[in-house]
C-alpha cells in the first residue's frame, strides 16, 4: 500500500497518499477508532494545516504516532512566481530531486488549479516546453495531491478552489492509476469537496484510456489536445498521432460523450503559419459538425527553446469567425500569468538546463497567409 517512490526515497509517505477508507483501515490497525481518520483528512483537505501537531482535536499520542509515520509536504518549494494577474506558479521538487510545476490562476467567479501527473513527458508534442527533456517517471497520488494542497495554502481563508485542470506537464490518461485516487480524495468525505463536473482532464487523445475514463462512472471533463484538423499536420505536431490516428481519437471521445453525456472540448493551440490559417479552420469545422463538442483555441505562449509564436489578433478572429460560420462553438483562451513563464514546463526546463544546451524541434514549413 505504501510502495511508492516518495516512500523508497524519503521514508516516510504521504499521508495523503492513502485513500480515506485505507487511512481509516491504518487508524484501527494502530488502536485507534476508525472515525479519527475523517478528522484527520478534515484538517489537511478543509483546515489546511501544515503540521500534524496543529490537529489539536487529536489526542496528543495520535499526533506523534502520525508524525512518526507520515509525512504532510516533504516536496520542496524552489520557485513561486506570481503574475501581475494574480496567478500564482510553484515549481517543486520532489524527494528524489525530480521537479514539478503547478498553476493557481484567479478570475473573479473562480479559483482554477492547474496539476501535473508526471515528470516529463512522453508525448513529444513538439510545441510544449514539458516533453524537451523527456519523460522521466509517473507522480504518485500524493505527489499529484501535494500540488492541490499547497496550490490551496495560497489562498485567502474566504477563498476556496472551485475548478481542477489536470493540464500540466506529462500525460494524465498515461497515469490514471495514481490519478483517479486522487480525484477521488477530492470528491470523497474531508476532501476539497470538489464535484466531478468542475474537474477537467486534459489528453493528447490515447483511445482506449479514454474509454477507461468513461467507464469511472464520474462526470468529469474530458478535453482532447486536437492542435490539427488532418493526420498529416497532427502526425508533425503531435508525433504519437501517428500509430493512432484522430479518426481513433474522435471515436473514443464520441463513446465518451455516449457513456457521460458530457461534451468534450477540443483544445487547439495556434501557432503562428503552421496550423492558424481559415483552411484550417473549414477542415476543423468538418472534422467535428457532426458532433456535439466545443473548440478551445489556444495563442501559443512563446517558449524562448520552441520555433513558434501565436497569430495576430485578426487571424485568430478570423479562425473563431469561421468556425462559428460553420455552427461549431468556439473561444479563445485567456492568457494567464504571461509575465512568469505560466506555459506548461517552463520553469521546470530553466531550472534544468541552460536554454542554449536546448536543441529545439526544427521548424515546421510554413503555410501562406
Amino acid at each position: 500500500m505504501l510502495n511508492t517512490v516518495a516512500t523508497a526515497v524519503a521514508g516516510l509517505p504521504r499521508i495523503y497518499e492513502l485513500s480515506r477508507a485505507e487511512l481509516g483501515d491504518w487508524c484501527v490497525e494502530h488502536g485507534v477508532p476508525g472515525y479519527r481518520a475523517d478528522q484527520i483528512r478534515r484538517w489537511i483537505f478543509g483546515k489546511r494545516v501544515n503540521s500534524f501537531d496543529d490537529m489539536h482535536d487529536l489526542p496528543a499520542a495520535l499526533r506523534g504516532l502520525l508524525s512518526e509515520t507520515f509525512s504532510l509536504f516533504p516536496g520542496k518549494l524552489v520557485d513561486h512566481r506570481i503574475a501581475s494577474d494574480r496567478t500564482e506558479k510553484l515549481l517543486l521538487e520532489l524527494v528524489d530531486g525530480e521537479l514539478v510545476e503547478c498553476v493557481l490562476m484567479r478570475e473573479p467567479d473562480r479559483r482554477t488549479i492547474c496539476i501535473s501527473t508526471q515528470v516529463g513527458c512522453g508525448m513529444g508534442c513538439v510545441f510544449c516546453a514539458s516533453g524537451l527533456q523527456g519523460l522521466k517517471r509517473n507522480l504518485t497520488t500524493g505527489e499529484i495531491l501535494e500540488q492541490v494542497l499547497r496550490l490551496d495554502r495560497l489562498l485567502n481563508r474566504e477563498e476556496a478552489i472551485t475548478n481542477v485542470v489536470v493540464m500540466g506537464i506529462g500525460e494524465p490518461l498515461a497515469n490514471l492509476k495514481s490519478l483517479v485516487p486522487a480525484l477521488d480524495s477530492l470528491n470523497d468525505k474531508g476532501g476539497l469537496g470538489l464535484g466531478a463536473r468542475r474537474i477537467t482532464i486534459s489528453t493528447v487523445g490515447l483511445p482506449e484510456k479514454i474509454r477507461e475514463v468513461a467507464q469511472l462512472g464520474k462526470s468529469y471533463n474530458l478535453a482532447v489536445s486536437l492542435h490539427a484538423p488532418n493526420n498529416m499536420l497532427r502526425t508533425q505536431l503531435v508525433p504519437v498521432n501517428e500509430k493512432i490516428g484522430i479518426d481513433a481519437v474522435l471515436t473514443a471521445a464520441d463513446e465518451f460523450f455516449e457513456i457521460t453525456g458530457r461534451r468534450v472540448t477540443y483544445e487547439y493551440v495556434l501557432l503562428s503559419g503552421v496550423n492558424d490559417g481559415p483552411q484550417h479552420a473549414r477542415e476543423l469545422a468538418k472534422l467535428l459538425q457532426s458532433r456535439i463538442a466545443h473548440v478551445n483555441l489556444i495563442p501559443m505562449n512563446a517558449v524562448t527553446e520552441l520555433p513558434f509564436v501565436e497569430p495576430t489578433a485578426p487571424r485568430t478572429d478570423e479562425f473563431v469567425r469561421v468556425l462559428e460560420q460553420c455552427g461549431i462553438p468556439a473561444t479563445v483562451r485567456k492568457r494567464k500569468g504571461a509575465d512568469i513563464d505560466a506555459a506548461c514546463g517552463q520553469l521546470r526546463l530553466h531550472q534544468m538546463t541552460p536554454a542554449s544546451s536546448l536543441v529545439a524541434p526544427t521548424p515546421l514549413a510554413m503555410t501562406p497567409p
